[in-house]
């Protein structure tokens, strides 16, 4: 069956540059085998996390994680020790235009690693070449074909970066592309993706301002026989505050499912953990409190 049909929520720490050049401060070379041990130790303290969350009591959806194998290979094992649904991605870190992570070879890759969910990450823009928008479509489709066939769910994440016209036409003003500007082009995404063989059972959908915003990109998911193609909100780094207004836009919707939010929740604890601000165990606790508090707004809208 093509979708899914439990809430989801999702805690997300698949990062990888973002965190060796953000928090580490590693750019232009490959990371040390301490920065590697650094970065793989802010895994398992996120994952201590989202379980310690989950020992609290998480009831009405499936709390899941994403994470890489790259530096988080540990967590991964000891998601499928316990039983606890996790995805994986399988799209190489900082790229402009998709590519696979393993090369042909993803296929092996994927039931190496055993996941629940197979995850991608893409930059689209309508505006963008054709060339483009085609090389990228045919590796979706290439994935999206082997997926089916290996009964295999596929988790697809999309960015709308702005154009240099599309910003110019708001003045430069990204809010004002995030409102006016984005929320059609969500929708054109959808339909260019799908129209080149892209057929994911849940959509990662950048946060959009509006309940009318988010019906009419579900829509789109659902049509053709989608019934069950699910939405589920993605955070994008953005503050509390913001979030929680995606999330509120997004519980309402028929064909959102919940959220995959990740720097939202993290950044703060392990940027204080790692400058030797907060102990282990505040950076756990934070963000343990974090996830849930997400999971209540979208529940319950606070």
């Amino acid at each position: 069956m093509k979708g899914y049909n439990n809430d989801l929520y999702i805690l997300a720490f698949d990062h990888r540059g973002t965190l060796t050049k953000g928090l580490l401060g590693v750019e232009g070379r490959e990371p040390s085998q301490e920065e590697i041990n650094r970065v793989s130790e802010m895994k398992n303290i996120i994952f201590d996390g989202f379980l310690n969350a989950k020992n609290a009591g998480i009831s009405g959806g499936d709390p899941a994680i994403l994470v890489d194998e790259a530096f988080g290979l540990q967590v991964q094992q000891k998601a499928k020790e316990l039983g606890i649904k996790f995805a994986a991605p399988v799209e190489k870190s900082g790229q402009k235009i998709f590519d696979f992570e393993y090369g042909d070879d993803f296929g092996n890759k994927i039931e190496e690693v055993g996941a629940d969910f197979v995850k991608i990450l893409v930059r689209w823009n309508p505006d963008d070449p054709a060339e483009t928008r085609e090389i990228q479509g045919s590796r979706i489709k290439t994935l999206s074909d082997w997926l089916d066939d290996n009964g295999r769910k596929f988790l697809l994440e999309f960015l709308v970066p702005a154009s240099d016209a599309q910003l110019a036409s708001v003045d430069g003003d990204q809010a004002r592309y995030d409102s006016e500007i984005r929320p059609k082009l969500a929708v054109q995404v959808v339909e260019e993706m799908r129209e080149k063989g892209a057929d994911p059972d849940i959509w990662k959908i950048e946060g959009l301002d509006t309940k009318e915003a988010c019906e009419k990109v579900a829509s789109v998911i659902k049509s053709g026989g989608r019934e069950d193609v699910i939405a589920v909100v993605l955070g994008r780094g953005a503050n509390d505050e913001k979030v929680n207004e995606w999330l509120r836009a997004g519980a309402s919707v028929d064909g959102y499912k919940g959220f995959a939010i990740g720097r939202s929740i993290f950044w703060d604890s392990l940027k204080g953990w790692h400058a030797g601000d907060k102990s282990r165990e505040q950076a756990v606790s934070e963000i343990a409190n974090s996830y849930l508090s997400f999971i209540s707004v979208y529940q319950n809208g606070n």
